[in-house]
């Protein structure tokens, strides 16, 4: 899953984006901002993958902001005047977008994003596996193999670590559940996903981990029964 947000000045373009997103798979917009200083503030509290960003803009441009960014994310240049591609691309973006952006065109500068991330994503794995939050305007790194489970909550998630405090952060379940290793991780609860190598038993509809007793939801329990017995 790709985590993004967009910024324009130009509402209608705003509009534009937040259709093409609605429509593609494996990428979620968060937020979109027409103040480009609202959108840095968001930043400096929140991680995400892609930013969706229009060049020109009368606080700063596109070029400026990105430049001013403290965290690694990518970036698609919005615009109407192709001029500026070159400048765009000298700063790494992973695409350039021509307004008015017809799907095809966002679909293939998504897919960019996809490729690159998992790029990125191959790496790690060369080494111990860890996922990045953004947390207490933070970047905090996190061992997969030290998270007993992550919970819910509104447009949080909670991730409970052995021996840690727990990291909260603004993120949906399913875009988490993107990037841990799904042989070992599996949702069984509109609000918990727990690794499969934490469990101790399952009895009338819970699921006893190491150390916390969580409920096994209905709506998940065929899946999950699946993956525990292939686990064993």
């Amino acid at each position: 899953m790709i985590t993004s947000i967009a910024i324009d000045d130009e509402p209608l373009s705003l509009q534009l984006l937040v259709d093409h997103a609605a429509h593609t798979e494996g990428l979620e917009l968060l937020k979109t901002f027409t103040n480009p200083l609202d959108a840095l503030k968001y930043l400096k509290n929140f991680s995400v993958d892609l930013l969706f960003l229009d060049i020109q803009m009368p606080d700063i441009s596109g070029i400026n902001f990105y430049k001013s960014v403290e965290q690694e994310t990518m970036v698609i240049f919005t615009t109407a005047h192709s001029e500026y591609a070159v400048e765009g691309f000298n700063l790494n973006a992973i695409d350039y977008l021509l307004k008015p952006i017809e799907y095809s065109r966002f679909l293939l500068a998504v897919n960019k994003a996809k490729d690159h991330k998992e790029f990125l994503n191959r790496n790690v794995n060369n080494a111990e596996k860890c996922i990045l939050v953004r947390s207490e305007y933070s970047l905090i790194k996190i061992a997969v193999k030290e998270i007993e489970y992550i919970e819910s909550f509104d447009d949080f998630i909670k991730i409970h670590i052995t021996g840690k405090k727990p990291v909260i952060t603004l993120m949906s379940l399913k875009a988490i559940q993107e990037m841990l290793p799904s042989e070992k991780f599996v949702r069984i609860h509109r609000s918990y996903i727990i690794p499969l190598n934490q469990i101790k038993s399952i009895r009338n509809n819970r699921v006893q981990l190491q150390n916390s007793d969580l409920p096994l939801g209905i709506r998940y329990r065929s899946d999950f029964m699946i993956r525990f017995k292939a686990s064993k």
